[in-house]
């Protein structure tokens, strides 16, 4: 009881919450996107999936902070860098996060007309397509899900040494992402033009992964603060559209 009414438990518990929230706005911005290649009535189950394995996986490296802070340690030089197991992990994931980043921009500017499902398939091909989708979909959140839990758990563990405050952390953010998910991912899917940015987003995101897995450190500030920039431009030219569509529905009628 006297530890629950430390203060700096709170503060400590307050600051890493918010924290892990900021860290995981990649997390929802990557699970929105693959989850609207789903069909709608799929998308909930594919995000609370995604956000399930999230906290699992924020968890289990939670409970092994040996190992998690023995990925640090070099296993091999490259010109004159040492390369740990949390290099390669952000690496491989890093590249992960460019492909599909860069491949679903691809699909979005230049192959937007998708064909629909075949007519004359039946409706157990279909139901066992859209089960296949929905694994493959799960399947990518949960391997980039371990990139951006590695990350956040190392900074957790720099930042509090109760692992109490941390569970407690992790759990109350993954409420709070699990909240906002579906709102956000509903925004990006019904606006194709910031749909593009939250993908240029993640490109940059994949650059600085792959950029720290060699020691060359960006501060995630740089890459939020320029992507809210974007968004905020881009909010302008959606409120713009917005009145201009007005106008010409007034002037029609």
């Amino acid at each position: 009881m006297e530890l629950l009414l430390d203060p700096n438990l709170w503060i400590a518990f307050a600051m890493l919450t918010a924290l892990e929230i900021v860290l995981g706005i990649d997390n929802i911005i990557f699970i929105s996107i693959l989850v609207g290649r789903l069909p709608p009535e799929q998308r909930d189950l594919a995000r609370r999936l995604g956000l399930g394995f999230a906290m699992v996986s924020r968890l289990l490296l939670l409970f092994s902070l040996s190992w998690v802070m023995g990925l640090t340690a070099d296993l091999f030089t490259v010109m004159g860098t040492g390369i740990s197991g949390r290099d390669l992990v952000l690496l491989f994931g890093g590249l992960f996060l460019l492909y599909k980043a860069s491949h679903e921009i691809f699909v979005e500017v230049e192959a937007r007309e998708q064909q629909g499902p075949d007519a004359g398939e039946t409706p157990a091909a279909k139901s066992a397509a859209g089960k296949k989708a929905l694994l493959g979909i799960v399947g990518q959140i949960a391997v980039i899900d371990i990139v951006f839990s590695l990350d956040s758990v190392i900074t957790a563990v720099g930042m509090v040494d109760q692992i109490g405050v941390m569970v407690a952390a992790v759990v109350t953010s993954v409420g709070v992402m699990l909240f906002a998910a579906k709102p956000i991912g509903d925004f990006v899917d019904a606006h194709p033009s910031v749909k593009v940015l939250a993908l240029a987003f993640l490109v940059m995101v994949g650059m600085a992964l792959t950029g720290e897995a060699f020691d060359m450190h960006i501060p995630k500030g740089y890459i939020y603060g320029a992507m809210a920039f974007s968004l905020a431009v881009e909010a302008l030219n959606i409120r713009a559209r917005t009145k201009r569509l007005r106008l010409a529905q007034a002037d029609a009628s």
